[in-house]
């Protein structure tokens, strides 16, 4: 595919004269719908207007390059401007944009126009380019200046193929690069032009894998890492870390590999990079998208770190738990089990055993990945001990040989040690302290603090203890000050909520209200796929399985209404989870006009992902046309929900879709939960949203 092809006429203007950044993206946006590549101006001008908010696209040199990606965009294309005054655009060099190509990418798998579009960002680096281009007398000639270049230039893969290193046997300095931004489109190969003309400037060899929309390109091997002098790594997004341990390291954001690179050059050639010893991010992110997000988004970046590493210890364990209540069943022991009902027979007591382990993880790793997130690896151990602690709850007084209030030699406490004894301490006939998990939240984001704190108050100690700080001073204050303040503050009031919320759930469901409790968080699953509302219902599903087997353990039977009340909520919130997919996919048989050719191609793979209970399948439907498919996603998950609670279902399994409909209670009522939920999408979706066009 050539660069003109994504080209029309009706999208080009060499006479703009835009006042400000806002009208260059509306004028812009205008010439796209001009092209007739989008099929929603309005859902696209959005779609541009939110990637401006993540960082500015005008990348220096008087280029800017917004873009924007979804199911409103019906062909790829192009869209440039010429502003030959020059425009304020916020740019990262802070001078005028002077030209402009505005890209419009549907959300579908057929990616072959990523590359074109990574070749034009990269030409787009060529002085020479950019000034024909801006002096262009009319859009032929502008047209031509690009197709000659394009003609000229080989593909993104041939230019970054030549500068393989691994065989290189001259004297000179070498280097491995990487460049990656969010979305992958411009930045990535423009940092990587960048770079390799500021190395072929400064005489170094340099081998540069861009990690695109379209994947990682020109991958980097071991030899190549042996060989290189120095590592650079220009990113605004993942990118595997481990494998540069031991090597000189220079880590920017990747704006600076577009407009920096002859700087990072010379940090190159002195030698004076820092040796990249593992104990930073596993995944290189940039400070500079941190510091343009809110810290609303910081949290829930946070936040999600610590549910992302959580999930496999609750799915496997849980899982495993779930199994050991079936096999239980299997034997006969379903109904007469009662509280040692998934450990009556010997394998199902081995399965519990090792799923209860896991599962028993999951609030010590959830705190102790939030505090990575925050700190780094420093708040690993901080976080897991206060994980521990509001897993655990504080420690019960009447295990302790002075809970009379003596000393094993008969002497009175003391006025500190009665202090100890009267609030460290869980009281045998006191309220629980077991704060859970939002305990571990608590503790993950406190222990995250704690030691960005300690690690300001070190760093004007002498450099010869710098050896002692993660080793011996973090982990011994930060655990310190971390149980201190979880076994004083957190875990009493927290445990109190716990309990109140214990409380409301038997009430609810001795008030026969269980069914208002599985519409709410049936809905809730479906309102923003996978995101903090989604989370938020389901890690409170997680926590009623525990809650449930506290109580198992307890000796109530698997019939007992706190029991049941558990297991049903996380029936309505797995329930609600699987609709949203398998709704859209419906309407996209039953009502085809009403979606496109692509999005009908992923009906079958949405049954799929909603069976397994993968909510994410219906986000590309959901950003394409949030304000029809969102509500329609979510009465019809609240109603899947309510019918489940209704209907008395139960689940003791945290996640798996029809894999783990065997341990599902009234599983058939279930099933007909999922499809009259899914039906309710469906049908809402063909009355409510528009025909594609």
């Amino acid at each position: 595919m050539r660069i003109t092809e994504l080209l029309d006429k009706r999208s080009i203007s060499l006479t703009a004269a835009p006042k400000s950044k806002s009208e260059t993206l509306d004028m812009a946006v205008d010439l796209m719908a001009a092209g007739g590549k989008i099929k929603d101006k309005e859902a696209f001008r959005k779609l541009v207007y939110a990637r401006e908010e993540e960082s500015t696209t005008g990348v220096g040199e008087g280029i800017a390059i917004p873009h924007g990606k979804g199911g409103c965009v019906d062909k790829p294309g192009l869209a440039a401007m010429v502003i030959k005054d020059g425009v304020e655009y916020e740019a990262l060099d802070d001078e005028p944009v002077y030209i402009l190509f505005l890209i419009a990418a549907p959300d579908s798998k057929d990616n072959v126009h990523l590359d074109v579009l990574s070749k034009l960002s990269m030409m787009l680096m060529d002085e020479d380019f950019r000034n024909n281009l801006i002096n262009a007398e009319n859009i032929n000639e502008f047209l031509d200046i690009i197709d000659k270049a394009d003609e000229e230039r080989g593909s993104v893969d041939d230019s970054l193929a030549e500068t393989s290193i691994a065989d290189d046997r001259s004297d000179g300095i070498k280097v491995v690069a990487v460049t990656s931004c969010p979305t992958g489109i411009a930045h990535t190969y423009m940092a990587a032009e960048g770079l390799e003309k500021a190395a072929a400037k400064a005489g170094v060899r340099i081998k540069i894998e861009t990690r695109g929309s379209s994947g990682a390109k020109n991958m980097l091997s071991d030899e190549d890492i042996k060989a290189a002098d120095c590592v650079i790594v220009t990113a605004d997004a993942k990118v595997p870390m481990d494998r540069f341990k031991g090597k000189k390291l220079i880590q920017r954001k990747v704006a600076d590999g577009i407009n920096k690179a002859d700087e990072i050059m010379e940090i190159v050639k002195a030698g004076t990079a820092p040796v990249f010893a593992g104990e930073a991010s596993e995944d290189a992110r940039t400070q500079g998208l941190e510091d343009k997000a809110g810290a609303g988004h910081k949290v829930y970046t946070w936040l999600m770190n610590g549910v992302s590493h959580m999930l496999p210890f609750v799915i496997g364990g849980g899982i495993l738990v779930a199994i050991a209540f079936l096999v239980d069943t299997i034997a006969g022991f379903g109904a007469t089990g009662g509280g040692d009902f998934g450990s009556i027979t010997p394998l199902a007591a081995l399965l519990k055993y090792i799923g209860g382990l896991s599962m028993g993880l999951m609030v010590p790793v959830l705190a102790g990945y939030i505090a990575y997130a925050i700190a780094d690896r420093p708040g690993l151990a901080v976080g897991f001990v206060g994980g521990l602690i509001a897993s655990s709850g504080n420690a019960l007084l009447k295990n302790y040989r002075f809970a009379n209030g003596k000393l094993i030699d008969g002497s009175e406490l003391g006025g500190f040690g009665r202090f100890l004894s009267d609030f460290a301490f869980q009281q045998p006939d006191g309220g629980n302290t077991v704060s859970g998990f939002l305990g571990g939240i608590v503790a993950g984001f406190l222990a995250g603090f704690l030691v960005l704190g300690l690690q300001k108050l070190c760093s004007k100690l002498p450099q010869a203890l710098d050896g002692l700080k993660p080793t011996l001073i973090y982990p011994l204050v930060g655990i310190f000050l971390e149980g201190i303040i979880m076994c004083f503050i957190f875990n009493p009031l927290i445990g109190l909520a716990n309990t109140s919320l214990s409380k409301m759930l038997t009430a609810i469901s001795d008030a026969g209200m269980l069914t208002v409790l599985g519409l709410i968080l049936g809905a809730m699953m479906a309102i923003d796929m996978g995101g903090p509302i989604n989370k938020a219902a389901y890690v409170f599903g997680v926590g009623m399985l525990a809650t449930a087997a506290k109580y198992l353990d307890q000796g109530l039977s698997s019939s007992d209404p706190k029991v049941v009340a558990c297991y049903v909520s996380m029936a309505a919130i797995m329930v609600g989870g699987m609709v949203p997919p398998v709704g859209i996919a419906l309407a996209c048989w039953i009502f085809p006009k009403k979606f496109t050719k692509a999005e009908r191609g992923s009906a079958v793979s949405n049954i799929v992902m909603g069976a397994s209970f993968i909510t994410e399948g219906a986000i590309p439907f959901a950003a394409a046309d949030p304000l029809h498919v969102i509500p329609c996603t979510m009465v019809g998950a609240g109603v899947a929900g309510f019918l489940a609670a209704l209907f008395k279902c139960t689940l003791m399994a945290p996640h798996g879709g029809i894999f783990v409909f065997a341990t599902v209670g009234n599983p058939l009522l279930y099933i007909a939960a999922w499809l009259a939920g899914s039906a309710v999408t469906c049908v809402m979706l063909g009355l409510l949203k528009k025909p594609a066009a």
